[in-house]
């Protein structure tokens, strides 16, 4: 398994994939199978009964194997892909089932969907969320703050150290060790326990790239995986055209409400960098009092929300607290200026102005900027250069980990964030 792709537990026969999954076939599938034809009209040798069984164990695999390619993502926690992934699978089975017309029992479908989801749940809740990762560090280099992550138990290893205590081993690759410890090294290979790169291995814990340096993908290009890039493309486009008889009356609400609290036009129009430094102009509902701050040559204090910023109407709070403020970027994406998910788009001024002031942040522009991203799903709104520096570890990460499975928890992250109001200013 590739370091940015891992996810470290405790050895435990609970934790082993096929015991996870043969145990759910027994919970999720064949006593839901029982109950259906001991209490419903269905029987053991219906047929009927017969497809919807085999139905749903091939559900229970394919959503075993989604929900745990999302959960392998850096920065996750195993119940994120639940949901999704189950959802995903029952939904492409049925969609199988009435494509083919093969006759099946709903009962029992939608009685062992909801049985895989509670089961996934009730481990990860018992089992996996109080799993503690006892890690060794080896000593040399530049070792990463492990201790002060949630889930982490580290210790600093000495030549001579036990590992009866630890799961996994990091140590910094780039460090010139010596011969003693690059034996020790060898022979913690050879028995079997897994040791990873300190930089990798704190990125696959906290979903940020350090800013060291440009960090590479794992094909070793600084530029981000290409065969996600059209792909993308044609979602976003098809995306936003399917969400548009959704969201117009949603605009339109939010257009009339706004010109009714407060004086000034509906949308908000503001000069902004975005996919390899290009400047563009983001829609949005206007949140704020009428000023200035549109222009790209406004004040950098003008163009940084405070918190409890006075100039934002009562209006405003709430499209910012429900996101309701970001719908017309939909425009933008269907202009091919923005992607549903990316970096967000800074404005013009705050762009130059950290540009200035922390290195590399120019890389952030290699892909396409989004109406939501990896860094606002985590951090939420920033300003200040110290709390941007914090934010480009998660746009570098986005970037070197480009791919359609982060895309899709930063979906499902972005639902919570709507729910929640995380993050928002």
């Amino acid at each position: 398994m590739a370091p940015n792709r891992l996810r470290l537990q405790r050895k435990s026969a609970w934790l082993n994939p096929l015991t996870q999954l043969g145990i759910a076939a027994l919970a999720c599938v064949i006593w839901p199978f029982f109950l259906t034809v001991r209490f419903l009209p269905a029987r053991w040798h219906d047929y009927v009964a017969q497809n919807t069984l085999i139905a749903c164990l091939i559900a229970l695999v394919l959503g075993f194997t989604l929900h745990r390619s999302l959960s392998k993502l850096p920065g996750t926690f195993e119940s994120f892909g639940i949901l999704p992934g189950y959802l995903a699978s029952f939904g492409l089975v049925l969609s199988g089932i009435l494509l083919l017309r093969i006759e099946y029992t709903r009962s029992l479908l939608v009685l062992s969907f909801f049985a895989c989801v509670v089961w996934f749940f009730m481990v990860y809740l018992v089992v996996q969320r109080k799993t503690v990762l006892r890690l060794g560090t080896i000593p040399g280099g530049r070792m990463p703050a492990f201790a002060e992550l949630a889930g982490v138990s580290s210790v600093e290893l000495s030549l001579d150290s036990s590992l009866e205590e630890i799961d996994a081993i990091t140590a910094d690759f780039r460090f010139d060790h010596s011969d003693e410890w690059e034996a020790r090294i060898a022979d913690f290979t050879l028995a079997g326990i897994p040791i990873y790169h300190s930089k990798d291995l704190y990125e696959s814990l906290t979903g940020r790239t350090e800013l060291e340096h440009l960090s590479e993908n794992n094909f070793g290009a600084l530029g981000p995986a290409n065969s996600w890039m059209l792909p993308k493309q044609a979602i976003d486009w098809i995306v936003a055209l399917s969400l548009a008889p959704i969201v117009l009356p949603v605009c339109l609400i939010a257009a009339i409400a706004v010109r009714i609290d407060s004086p000034g036009p509906s949308l908000f129009r503001q000069s902004r960098t975005g996919y390899r430094g290009e400047e563009f102009t983001v829609f949005k509902f206007r949140t704020m009092k009428v000023s200035n701050n549109g222009s790209a040559k406004a004040p950098v204090e003008e163009l940084i929300t405070r918190k409890e910023d006075d100039r934002i109407t009562r209006l405003g709070r709430f499209l910012r607290f429900t996101r309701i403020d970001e719908l017309p970027q939909l425009i933008n994406v269907l202009r091919g200026e923005m992607s549903l998910i990316g970096p967000r788009p800074e404005a013009t001024g705050l762009a130059d102005w950290y540009q200035a002031e922390v290195p590399f942040y120019r890389y952030r522009h290699i892909v396409k900027p989004g109406i939501t991203g990896w860094a606002q799903v985590n951090q939420g709104h920033v300003a200040g250069v110290d709390d941007i520096k914090l934010k480009l570890q998660y746009d570098f990460y986005y970037i070197r980990n480009f791919s359609i499975w982060l895309d899709i928890l930063i979906v499902m992250k972005t639902v919570k964030t709507m729910l929640t109001g995380f993050g928002h200013k």
